[in-house]
């Protein structure tokens, strides 16, 4: 991928990411959306954010679609996560799946390849599927999503199972509760959070708090949630937009600098978590 001012981090195999990077879910499930969505996705690369999160599921596929579209031409310059759904990721399952998701995105490799969730098959399954996927090239690493600390400890006791790059979670101001137990067990062996929701899906964005220290720095709600989660330089971060507003409002957001100040000011409207909590997801 081309230099850019957008942050980055190294994932535990050596990908360089950027840390702020762009989410699909619910994308490509309105035809009369898709030129816009395409059009965001697009100034989102312009812009430095290179990451483009999605999955099989979203949109039933139409979101890879998107996604394929949005990236014509420019392949190399795009690190592009996509999910398998856990029904489907059985050890041939996982690798069928990642098949048809290269077909949606019309390459012939992902960088990321993440188990959306837990599902009926055995871990040991999901993992034996995605390295033969590293094997042969069609992807570079893969991940997991919505992992709890006893799944993370469950896969890293598998043969190859410590080279999880990253675990993809619902991680925002309001949803705390990974710092207890999570976010530490993830520090501890350099594996880096991927937050989804960062806003979720807009509803903190009316809390008081948030405005009152936007409007100390000429910003908005969203780029003090976007610029709480991105001081922490081992966190990526999946913002969705599906206009150029909104996508460089998001872009904007690592210009802010939030001060010990506003940090304790929002820990007492979202104060952290006092102990574990089960992990929560949407």
């Amino acid at each position: 991928m081309p230099a850019s001012n957008i942050p980055t981090l190294k994932l535990p195999g050596g990908e360089i990411v950027p840390r702020l990077g762009q989410g699909t879910w619910r994308m490509g499930e309105s035809p009369r959306l898709r030129d816009a969505e395409v059009a965001a996705l697009k100034l989102g690369l312009d812009l430095g954010m290179a990451l483009i999160d999605t999955a099989e599921m979203y949109g039933d596929g139409e979101a890879e679609r998107i996604v394929a579209e949005a990236i014509e031409g420019r392949r190399d310059e795009v690190f592009i996560v996509s999910k398998v759904l856990p029904q489907n990721a059985s050890r041939a399952g996982t690798i069928a799946a990642c098949e048809r998701s290269l077909k949606r995105l019309d390459t012939d490799r992902l960088d990321l390849y993440l188990l959306h969730w837990r599902g009926r098959y055995p871990l040991k399954e999901t993992l034996a599927g995605f390295q033969v996927l590293v094997r042969d090239g069609s992807i570079r690493a893969w991940g997991v999503s919505n992992f709890d600390v006893d799944d993370m400890e469950e896969l890293a006791a598998l043969p190859g199972g410590d080279a999880v790059a990253t675990n993809q979670v619902l991680y925002n101001l309001a949803r705390r509760g990974i710092e207890a137990d999570l976010i530490p067990w993830c520090r501890a062996r350099a594996i880096p959070i991927m937050a989804y929701s960062p806003v979720e899906q807009g509803r903190i964005l009316r809390d008081s708090t948030l405005a009152r220290v936007a409007k100390r720095h000429g910003a908005t709600p969203a780029q003090v949630a976007l610029a709480w989660l991105l001081r922490q330089e081992d966190m990526m971060v999946i913002p969705k937009a599906t206009n150029a507003a909104h996508v460089r409002e998001n872009r904007a957001a690592l210009d802010l600098s939030l001060s010990p100040a506003d940090l304790a000011e929002l820990d007492g409207a979202f104060p952290a978590p006092r102990g574990a909590r089960p992990l929560e997801m949407l």
